[in-house]
């Protein structure tokens, strides 16, 4: 009785379109300008804003939405972003928060592809990015420790994360965070049917069955239409980012082995512009996929330009987003039965284990490189945790921490 009355609580009923589009706009805009780190750091991000400081929805239903976003094709955290949006505001809220995350890191980088990148080249440039990768390690570290505690409350779960953060660390790409969903599916189909906890609450978003289908049928039209030869034109540009972002799990760095294929073999960037703009791409917040609107400013053909930026940018993100809507419709009743809420169980302690192997790799090896490192990510997880201040606070400290590193050693 003490375990369903403890769920039942967790169960906050979703917010039901009660918020504004100019609302979800303003905290993604937010969000957008200070979430470095990459795709994980950004459930991190999303998970301390939406779950513990505005209780959009509980951790329970935010880690479903994380596995749907991580097993479908295209960005995850940009899709998870445009699914709390729908979710708070309906279709306009979805788009609020895609442009609020999405705008700032593709305004950077297409500064970047016009010489605005000196940024790294001083000793206060560096310790600022490195000080925000530090930003990353303690957001992590805050989601890792919070979803544990509600996602893996016994041995089965807890067991099953630590089986797919092997996986995930063994197997470090997107087939292998698609691999450890998968197994985290089968062991909650086997060991986590248990009866004691309340059945999620619905997530209402503003898609009917009849529109998914629609959204799939255009995803797979569109899909079908990229591969056909269209040369140096617009709808060239188009198809080749589209393709680019429709055949990526996970997202982040696996797309750009596509992109590479994309716009460097037939000639519109050259080798040494697609790599300087990749590094540009891990110093600026929001999503990885953003690099597309380096890529269509810094080609001389097809794009180019702002045009060129903004065909880039909706076509990389418009796949994913069509599979999102594609999905969402059929995800309540599909979360609703018996052997679905044993695979979901099993599916969030794996996104659990996912997120644990990324604090070790990428987000631990990358940024804590000395002992002063170590410090500075600590006093950022106390703020967050003890102190319970707000992300972008915590970030613009700690990037003050990283520059009094960088000039202190």
């Amino acid at each position: 009785m003490k375990e369903s009355t403890v769920a039942a609580a967790d169960a906050r009923p979703s917010p039901a379109h009660e918020g504004s589009a100019l609302e979800v706009l303003r905290i993604f805009a937010r969000l957008g300008c200070t979430s470095f780190g990459g795709p994980i750091a950004h459930l991190g991000y999303f998970r301390a804003e939406f779950v513990e400081r505005r209780q959009w929805l509980s951790d329970r239903a935010y880690a479903d939405l994380v596995g749907l976003c991580q097993f479908l094709p295209g960005p995850a955290s940009s899709k998870l972003g445009f699914s709390l949006g729908m979710l708070r505001a309906g279709y306009a809220g979805g788009i609020a928060a895609w442009i609020g995350f999405t705008l700032p890191s593709a305004v950077l980088l297409f500064l970047f592809a016009y010489g605005a990148g000196a940024l790294s080249q001083s000793v206060a440039g560096q310790g600022l990015l490195h000080g925000l990768k530090l930003v990353a390690v303690a957001i992590v570290a805050q989601a890792v420790s919070g979803m544990a505690r509600t996602l893996c409350p016994d041995r089965s779960r807890a067991s099953i994360a630590v089986a797919a953060a092997a996986i995930a660390l063994l197997a470090p790409t997107s087939l292998g965070q698609i691999t450890a969903i998968v197994t985290g599916a089968v062991l909650g189909l086997k060991f986590c049917r248990s009866g004691s906890e309340a059945v999620p609450e619905p997530l209402r978003f503003p898609l009917g069955r009849r529109s998914g289908a629609v959204c799939f049928l255009l995803f797979a039209v569109l899909l079908a239409a990229s591969f056909w030869p269209f040369g140096d034109t617009t709808y060239g540009l188009f198809n080749a980012f589209y393709r680019s972002g429709a055949l990526v799990f996970g997202g982040g760095h696996v797309v750009l082995p596509l992109l590479n294929e994309a716009v460097v073999k037939p000639g519109w960037v050259t080798s040494e512009a697609f790599l300087a703009g990749y590094g540009a791409a891990q110093a600026v917040p929001g999503p990885l996929f953003t690099f597309g609107a380096y890529l269509g400013a810094a080609m001389s053909a097809p794009g180019g330009g702002v045009a060129g930026a903004t065909i880039a940018l909706i076509a990389i993100f418009l796949p994913g987003m069509l599979l999102q809507m594609a999905a969402l419709p059929f995800w309540n009743s599909f979360r609703g039965k018996p052997a679905a809420q044993a695979a979901m169980r099993g599916i969030n302690a794996a996104v659990v284990g996912i997120l644990a192997a990324a604090l070790y790799t990428p987000v631990w090896t990358s940024a804590v490189l000395r002992p002063g490192d170590f410090a500075l990510a600590l006093a950022g997880f106390v703020l967050l945790t003890v102190w319970k201040l707000q992300p972008f606070l915590v970030v613009l400290i700690m990037a003050a921490g990283g520059v009094a590193l960088a000039f202190a050693t």
